[in-house]
């Protein structure tokens, strides 16, 4: 499916969010190591733990909200949102404040993403979704690509002026998403805009939500998922600091008399890009590629690539061998980038599939809520044996992938919903 025949919902999307991710991806990898200067280590990890417990309320609020009330409003307000935070880190000169403003980043960023995805599912035909979420997924690791080189450079003299730029950039896609997008969650949910009391709201989320969390398959995804992303997650949390830490004034390349030597947060810039760069170049093909096997086959081999690859982070302090290390993780990320989404949306309902996309997207959050204890866990065992650690959940992430499709085939007939065939 070419982006031309999409429906002009997705293609505002598009490129609207690639530009907000270029600008956001600037900083975002540098925070890190922003809030471990400003706070220690001990205290960063803690903090950056309760703004993602924080995200968890958020993630299903807003799964929960998009079904009821539409994903063009909550798409709106949570841009809305974020692009008001941005303005208050950029414009506070106080550690403590610019976290709040980030953990609120955090919160409006949870309710996008479940509308985001069950729009996609809303306009795109089953056949057709896992290419659609791998271009999504591609616009998103471009910006992965650009932002971190770019920020390598103005980060530490423009930290400020960066944040202002998201924030520009943010109301713009807020802006342009409330006058040109239109609705497409069905009928069927809207319609049900809830009276009564505020707590008819929250007990009829939580019982929605009851139902999906009884399902003993889906909480195995969410297990194995979880995992999983304890590995992923340090891209942006134990990488930076890693490298920083490790890579001083290495020859990157060298020709003849001339030297490229890089070093902290310039050579994390580098190996950050060359993973977005990877994904950007990669993610559609590998996609393809990935389609035509076993999803059980494809889900166990990501989180043993994951596995791997973290083993090599923790063993060498040379770029190139962390280039290497890049390379196998990125190949693991590949594997999956657009087969989770549209499992996702085929076996959940369709007036549900906020919901489920926000239900499926906690084993990120909770994955985010607990990835920043190994800041702490550096201190205490070290980075080496913090690598293991992750290798070893990474393994276990590959067991309960394993379990969850014996299951499935186990309970194949009840366990696809029906009503999600198009």
């Amino acid at each position: 499916m070419r982006i031309r025949d999409w429906d002009v919902n997705l293609k505002i999307r598009l490129f609207g969010e690639a530009a907000m991710n270029i600008t956001f991806w600037m900083f975002f990898p540098f925070l890190t190591i922003y809030f471990a200067e400003a706070f220690g280590k001990g205290t960063a990890g803690f903090l950056l733990v309760l703004s993602q417990a924080f995200s968890v309320i958020a993630n299903l609020l807003g799964g929960y909200s998009a079904d009821r009330f539409g994903r063009k409003k909550m798409m709106v307000l949570s841009a809305f949102g974020q692009g008001i935070c941005f303005l208050i880190f950029a414009l506070t000169t106080s550690p403590a404040i610019g976290f709040i403003a980030f953990a609120f980043v955090s919160f409006f960023s949870s309710i996008y993403w479940p509308a985001s995805q069950a729009m996609v599912a809303d306009v795109v035909s089953e056949k057709e979704r896992s290419n659609v979420f791998a271009v999504f997924y591609t616009s998103i690791n471009i910006a992965v690509v650009v932002g971190p080189l770019l920020g390598a450079i103005f980060y530490t003299k423009y930290f400020s002026e960066l944040l202002f730029v998201c924030s520009i950039i943010c109301l713009g896609l807020a802006l342009t998403l409330a006058k040109w997008t239109t609705e497409t969650a069905p009928a069927v949910s809207r319609q049900k805009q809830l009276d009564g009391r505020w707590y008819h709201f929250l007990f009829k989320q939580f019982k929605d939500y009851g139902i999906i969390f009884k399902d003993k398959i889906f909480m195995l995804f969410m297990a194995a998922g979880v995992l999983a992303s304890q590995t992923f997650m340090q891209l942006d949390l134990l990488f930076p600091l890693y490298i920083k830490d490790v890579v001083h004034n290495q020859t990157l390349l060298s020709f003849g008399d001339w030297t490229f030597k890089v070093g902290g947060e310039q050579a994390f810039g580098i190996v950050l890009a060359f993973n977005g760069l990877l994904v950007a170049i990669f993610t559609v093909s590998v996609t393809k590629w990935m389609s035509k096997y076993l999803e059980r086959n494809v889900f166990v081999l990501s989180s043993v690539m994951y596995a791997i690859s973290i083993l090599l982070f923790g063993q060498t302090q040379w770029i190139w061998g962390l280039l290497l290390a890049m390379l196998i993780f990125t190949f693991g990320e590949l594997m999956v980038a657009g087969l989770q989404q549209s499992f996702i949306s085929r076996i959940s309902p369709k007036h549900m599939r906020g919901q489920y996309f926000a239900a499926a997207s906690l084993r990120y959050t909770l994955g985010k809520t607990i990835a920043p204890m190994t800041i702490p866990l550096t201190v205490w065992i070290g980075y080496q044996w913090t690598f293991f650690v992750l290798s070893l959940l990474a393994l276990t992430s590959a067991c309960l992938y394993w379990l969850m499709f014996s299951f499935i085939q186990k309970r194949k007939p009840l366990y696809f919903h029906s009503n999600v065939t198009e």
